[in-house]
């Protein structure tokens, strides 16, 4: 999935965009607001999802090599959280879906589950 096709489903606002991720598909998104569940089941191509707004979101996506975060609930996100993404250069959008219903339209859309667990459906 690319980055428009990612926006126009969860009906996000850009906040930051890489430089590079129009280069990428997206195939992958997990969705937690523990940053150690991202650590543990994180995959190339991914998208965070979440309703953490902290540092510790963008150092984590960074680590993981994750292609952006998708914040829901319409949370706010901070100047300091802006200016670190840019630094990491971390695409950032802003959504008021709750995370179970973006999660829900991204998968019916044909991201995979980060963990794997949707292998169990079929």
């Amino acid at each position: 999935m690319n980055l428009d096709k990612l926006i126009e489903l969860t009906k996000s606002k850009v906040i930051t965009k890489s430089d590079n991720i129009n280069e990428f598909d997206i195939e992958y998104a997990g969705a937690s607001d523990l940053m150690s569940d991202f650590l543990a089941f994180s995959k190339e191509n991914m998208f965070l999802i979440t309703g953490l707004t902290s540092p510790q979101t963008i150092t984590t996506a960074a680590v993981i090599g994750a292609k952006g975060i998708i914040f829901v609930r319409g949370k706010e996100i901070k100047e300091n959280i802006i200016k670190i993404a840019k630094d990491l250069d971390i695409t950032i959008l802003k959504s008021n879906l709750s995370m179970y219903v973006a999660c829900a339209v991204l998968y019916n859309n044909g991201l995979k589950d980060s963990m794997g667990t949707d292998e169990a459906l079929k």
